[in-house]
Parts: structure tokens; C-alpha cells; sequence
């Protein structure tokens, strides 16, 4: 960005500062830019967002509000608009529309949100509300009785939180639902572009993660991910990775090295391709962006490579060794 006083290119600084919300201070890693001319510093919209998404963020976790992609998926579930959304629940459209676009919600607002959740008390705000009549409210309840039934079928055991840990965004997972989803996406994705060995495809996934949230204060796939001595991993990978090929989206075939070792390469099912409608646009070239910096770089290199990482190097000997995205995110070398 150029100053707007010595029109001259400007330098990005990431420091240490709080910032208040709602009369608290929270830390953040504070991006600004500085005019070396003028010794002056500025903002863009750009920056004022991620530096506003770090505190937006710990106010949420803390006080267990539901995130912006809680928030559609919530109504997502009901097939209902936002405007439409917004009437049941009583609150105004652009109040509501704000908050799926990443305005923090009133606490007494974010309980009825999350409220809205359960299929069987939705059906409830619903008959209070008289906001739906006709076609439309008899459409909606035969989705509300569809997501109750399918909940009494489902088993006891929820196979993505067995696989990816906890549902509740927090710093750990880049302050996103886990998805196993969109992991496997992704694990698909480098499959596809790089055929890459394990230990490879676990540091492709980690750069990935942790350079959107870098660029957005979001991770892509929510992922909690863990410092081991081949570098940082998700957690759970081995078991992630078995349940991936079970369902018939990869290839791991395990070759023979010279040595008398062996190693597993991950390549796509032969029915499966990458589905990029899962990502958004900026998701995408965050994705294309990792694929292409690590394109012709080997196993052993990419964990040298990630063994520069701080977040690597002030975990690996932690108890868990579990990395934050919040502390480490924008701490990010190689990217």
C-alpha cells in the first residue's frame, strides 16, 4: 500500500497491542502499515478487519456466542432466508444479516440464536412467531420433523467430533466448527495437485490452515492441529485419514524405499475429484497458494522447513503440544 502523504510504498507492521470491546481489553497481533517517510501509520479496510476478527473472536469464545458460519448453518438446516430467518426469530434483517456477516450478536439475541439450533424449540418459536404462513410454514415444519427424526436415528457416536474433537470453535481450531468435511476436501485437493507422501500432506494441510488464518483470522477446515517430531500434524490424522479411504476418497498406497522402508502416498480415488464448491473464493487461493509454494518441495525439506515455525518449536516439547492459531497464526514463516 502506498502513503498517502509521500505516495512512497508503505511497511507492514504486526505488533503486540489490546484493543477494547465492550469494556475489556483483548490482545491481538495488531497489522498497520508504516510510512517510513512521515514515521506515520494507516490502516486499510483490509487490516481493520483482521485486526477487529482477534478480538471479535475471544469475546465469542469466552463468552460462548455462536461464530458467523454457526449462524447461517443454523439457518441453513431450515432452508429459510435471512429475511425470513430474521421475522421468526423477531430480530431485524439487517441486525440479523449483520451478524451472519461477522457482527458480534447481544448476548440475549446469540442464546435465542443458539436456541434456534434444536430442531424441536425452533418448532416452537416458530407456532409464537406467526411469522410464516400457509405453503411456507407447513414446508418448514416438514423440515423441522425431518431434522428431529433424523436426530433420534443417528448413533450415539458423532464419527466427526470421534475424528476431529470438540464442535465449539476456539483458538485451536482457528475459531471455526471443525469440519471433517472439508478437511477430506482439502485432503483431496493435494492429492490431486501433488500426490504427496504423509508426512508431506500433514504439513500441506497445516500451511493451509494456518495461512487463511493469517489472511482472514479464520482457518478453512477448523482443524486442531498438534507439534510431533516430523513437525505439526491434525490431531488425529492416522485415524482421520483410514476413515477417508474407508469412504472411497483416496488412494493410499504404500511403496518401498530403497532402504527397506516404507512410506505412504496419498493419491484420489479413481471416482473422486475435487469439489471447490465447498471453498470460497479466497479458501481457493489459499489452497492453490500452498499447492504451488511446496509444489517441488520434498518430504524432508518441508519439515525443515516447518522446524522454523514457532508454532512447532514452542509446542513440541508442550504437554499436548496443541497449536493455537490466535498466538501462532500470524506468526507464519514460510508463508
Amino acid at each position: 500500500m502506498k502513503s498517502p502523504m509521500s505516495g512512497r510504498e508503505m511497511t507492514l507492521i504486526k505488533e503486540a497491542r489490546t484493543m477494547i470491546f465492550r469494556k475489556k481489553e483483548y490482545p491481538v497481533c495488531y497489522h498497520v502499515y508504516h510510512c517510513n517517510d512521515t514515521q506515520q501509520q494507516f490502516t486499510s479496510t483490509e487490516l481493520d478487519e483482521i485486526n477487529l476478527v482477534q478480538v471479535y473472536n475471544q469475546y465469542r469464545d469466552e463468552h460462548n456466542l455462536p461464530f458467523p458460519e454457526e449462524i447461517r448453518s443454523i439457518r441453513e438446516a431450515y432452508g429459510l432466508s435471512a429475511a425470513k430467518m430474521a421475522e421468526v426469530l423477531g430480530l431485524g434483517t439487517n441486525t440479523y444479516r449483520n451478524y451472519e456477516q461477522g457482527e458480534v450478536p447481544s448476548e440475549s439475541n446469540a442464546r435465542l440464536i443458539q436456541v434456534a439450533q434444536d430442531p424441536e424449540e425452533f418448532r416452537k418459536i416458530v407456532c409464537l412467531s406467526c411469522a410464516l404462513k400457509g405453503n411456507q410454514l407447513e414446508k418448514l415444519n416438514a423440515r423441522i420433523q425431518h431434522l428431529i427424526e433424523n436426530r433420534k436415528k443417528t448413533t450415539c457416536i458423532d464419527i466427526e467430533e470421534y475424528l476431529m474433537g470438540s464442535k465449539l470453535p476456539d483458538e485451536y481450531s482457528g475459531y471455526l466448527k471443525p469440519s471433517l468435511e472439508k478437511l477430506g476436501e482439502m485432503v483431496v485437493f493435494f492429492a490431486e495437485k501433488l500426490k504427496p507422501w504423509k508426512t508431506k500432506l500433514n504439513k500441506l494441510l497445516f500451511y493451509a490452515d494456518f495461512l487463511h488464518f493469517k489472511r482472514s483470522g479464520f482457518s478453512i477446515s477448523g482443524t486442531r492441529y498438534c507439534a510431533i517430531p516430523l513437525g505439526p500434524v491434525p490431531d488425529n490424522f492416522n485415524s482421520i485419514f483410514e476413515w477417508m479411504e474407508k469412504k472411497g476418497a483416496l488412494a493410499i498406497i504404500e511403496q518401498e524405499f530403497p532402504d527397506g522402508g516404507t512410506g505412504e502416498r496419498f493419491f484420489p480415488a479413481e471416482s473422486r475429484s475435487f469439489d471447490e464448491r465447498k471453498f470460497s473464493a479466497k479458501e481457493l487461493d489459499t489452497l492453490n497458494t500452498v499447492a504451488f509454494a511446496f509444489l517441488k518441495t520434498g518430504t524432508k525439506e518441508i519439515i525443515a522447513i516447518s522446524h522454523n515455525e514457532n508454532a512447532w518449536i514452542e509446542n513440541i516439547h508442550a504437554g499436548n503440544g496443541m497449536i493455537s492459531y490466535l498466538r501462532y497464526g500470524f506468526d507464519l514463516k514460510a508463508l
